[in-house]
């Protein structure tokens, strides 16, 4: 086959979607792609034996040493029928046609960043981190940079529910809550893995409502693909979410609250230097000095103000610093503070020995 400019065109476009780990494309969707994205080179639309026939030519006739794959996932038809899709990919995840090879400062950092993975080493669907350092011939060094692991004793259900999320699949959620340990089921479209606080949670759309949900991956008891309902792409602004809260519990009816708290000398430099939300900020000058004129018991120390949803996670936050941290506004969360520390404190004057 002449490698003409237009073959050339195919091949570039060809080589991306091979290289592409985060879908999957069997021949029709190669295809299907090149449908739309050979007329904006002037060419036009190539037939699904051509695109064989394309495959065929990189693998054993070209001069690129390329090898290619064929895999299975699950996807359903046009009216909603489950099937298994044939897929095609380049067997080395590195590979591409138009990439240079890695340079030994390059292995180095990616060397340092899969360790930082390796919490997921050896989980099924994550066997190609083992398979992406043999591949580039990643040499083995002590740790750099350490992370707390706290994998689940379920280690499969995060590497399921990555694949879920990578490959946009609806899924029917089995779970318990912490007070009911009833099974219960919800049809969701997973969007994030998100881990906080040394628990790992995932964030998901119900597919009846489009309702932002959250699920501790400890409560999860199983999951399987569902193709009942379409998979709902998460919204433009679905990660901004996670800036007006602390944590991961998120309620669209919540309001954003103005948050003015003051902190003491002992925790000052503490909360400077780990902010308790992205928004904070150290209260200074006019407003410092009406704040120290309204509130004359609060002595030395600073005042700080951040803007965020209220939440179980929030209200801990604050409550963990114990009375080096006093909230002053607004009046709905010092009520729920208070709350919480009279009730700790009634149960602890009940269990006096």
């Amino acid at each position: 086959m002449p490698a003409n400019k237009n073959a050339m065109t195919r091949y570039a476009l060809i080589d991306k979607m091979l290289a592409n780990r985060n879908k999957a494309y069997s021949i029709q969707d190669i295809t299907d792609v090149l449908a739309q994205k050979l007329p904006e080179f002037g060419q036009e639309a190539v037939s699904k034996r051509c695109v064989e026939k394309d495959l065929n030519y990189l693998e054993f006739d070209s001069p690129f040493d390329i090898d290619i794959e064929e895999y299975w996932v699950d996807a359903a038809d046009k009216n909603g029928r489950p099937y298994r899709k044939r897929c095609v990919r380049y067997i080395d995840p590195t590979f591409s046609i138009f990439k240079p090879k890695l340079t030994e400062d390059e292995k180095s950092v990616l060397t340092t960043a899969l360790d930082t993975l390796g919490s997921f080493e050896g989980l099924e669907n994550f066997e190609w981190l083992n398979d992406l350092k043999c591949r580039l011939e990643l040499e083995e060094h002590q740790p750099i940079i350490s992370l707390s692991k706290n994998i689940l004793q379920n280690s499969t259900l995060i590497a399921r529910l990555f694949t879920a999320i990578k490959l946009k699949q609806v899924v029917m959620l089995e779970y318990h809550t912490f007070k009911n340990h009833n099974t219960r089921n919800v049809e969701i479209c997973p969007y994030l893995l998100k881990e906080y606080n040394n628990r790992w949670f995932l964030i998901a759309a119900a597919c009846d409502t489009g309702k932002i949900l959250t699920f501790p991956l400890d409560r999860i008891d199983d999951f399987s693909i569902s193709y009942i309902h379409k998979y709902l792409v998460q919204s433009e602004g679905f990660n901004e979410h996670f800036e007006d809260i602390i944590g991961v519990t998120y309620s669209e009816e919540s309001p954003i609250e103005e948050i003015i708290f003051w902190i003491s000398d002992i925790s000052k430099d503490y909360v400077l230097t780990k902010p308790i939300h992205g928004s904070q900020i150290l209260i200074r000058g006019s407003q410092d000095a009406k704040l120290r004129t309204q509130y004359t018991n609060l002595i030395d120390g600073a005042f700080f103000k951040i803007k965020c949803k209220e939440n179980y996670e929030l209200l801990r936050e604050l409550i963990s610093f114990g009375p080096d941290l006093i909230v002053l506004k607004p009046k709905n969360i010092v009520l729920n503070i208070e709350g919480h520390l009279k009730e700790m404190m009634a149960k602890y004057s009940q269990n006096k020995s």
